[in-house]
């Protein structure tokens, strides 16, 4: 009898457990599109630099004389403050909320140039199934190659005037390096996104994420050198929500 009941408990766990993840995964294939209702709400604020910021380093291009007539005092890009403000910070959401819908990608374009013999932006996101189009402005030959882990991972040469090349990303992957291996100071992030609510901090430390549902949310900040922050926040119908944030020295 004991037998009996034990087993009829463990088909029971079974079937149910199994059951559990037959809706999962119907739900997750069937997830609606998200259509605006008027009432989303808006997250902005200020990145901020406390202490004394570190001094940017010159780049030794000597190995291509084209570089160094493009731009005769080239430095890394990986901490620029501006009074007080720090630029380049990935700054997005994560919640709940978000993984019930699908977001359709946009239309347009997000531009990766080489340029002066440097990749610019620096930092940038895109969604998933957007494309990425990648330009060489500089009259010398430049190679992309973005090294994701769960996308695919190219690498193309352009010579100066090539048409640009035109990639996608399938799925999301927060974040990997791009670099140049004809230049191997160039070096650019990208952030993959299957939602739309993502930014990056301007030269004046400011960033703005507008669209969003209402909810519970992560919002995080990342910076190559000075790692993650995080912060709760909760968004009501229509709230304009100001969060601003700081890095220092020690948080590296």
């Amino acid at each position: 009898m004991l037998r009996s009941t034990v087993w009829i408990r463990t088909g029971l766990a079974s079937a149910i457990t199994a059951f559990a993840f037959q809706m999962v995964g119907v739900t997750a294939a069937q997830r609606p599109v998200y259509k605006p209702s008027g009432s989303e709400a808006t997250v902005e604020g200020v990145v901020s630099f406390v202490g004394q910021p570190p001094e940017r380093k010159l780049i030794d291009v000597g190995q291509d004389p084209v570089c160094g007539h493009l731009n005769d005092k080239p430095r890394l890009e990986d901490v620029i403050v501006n009074n007080g403000r720090l630029a380049n910070v990935i700054v997005y959401v994560k919640g709940q909320t978000l993984d019930s819908y699908v977001f359709t990608a946009p239309s347009n374009e997000v531009a990766l140039a080489h340029t002066e013999c440097q990749l610019s932006p620096h930092m940038l996101g895109i969604q998933t199934g957007q494309t990425l189009a990648v330009y060489n402005l500089d009259p010398t030959t430049h190679n992309t190659h973005p090294m994701p882990s769960l996308n695919v991972e190219w690498n193309q040469s352009q010579q100066p005037g090539a048409i640009p090349l035109l990639k996608q990303f399938s799925r999301a992957e927060v974040l990997f390096p791009v670099k140049c291996n004809q230049h191997p100071w160039e070096k650019a992030y990208i952030a993959v996104f299957d939602h739309p609510f993502f930014a990056v901090s301007g030269s004046d430390g400011s960033f703005k994420i507008a669209g969003l549902p209402s909810g519970d949310y992560d919002l995080i900040f990342w910076q190559e050198k000075f790692g993650e922050q995080r912060a709760k926040i909760n968004l009501r119908p229509n709230e304009s929500l100001t969060k601003d944030i700081s890095f220092g020295p020690g948080d590296n």
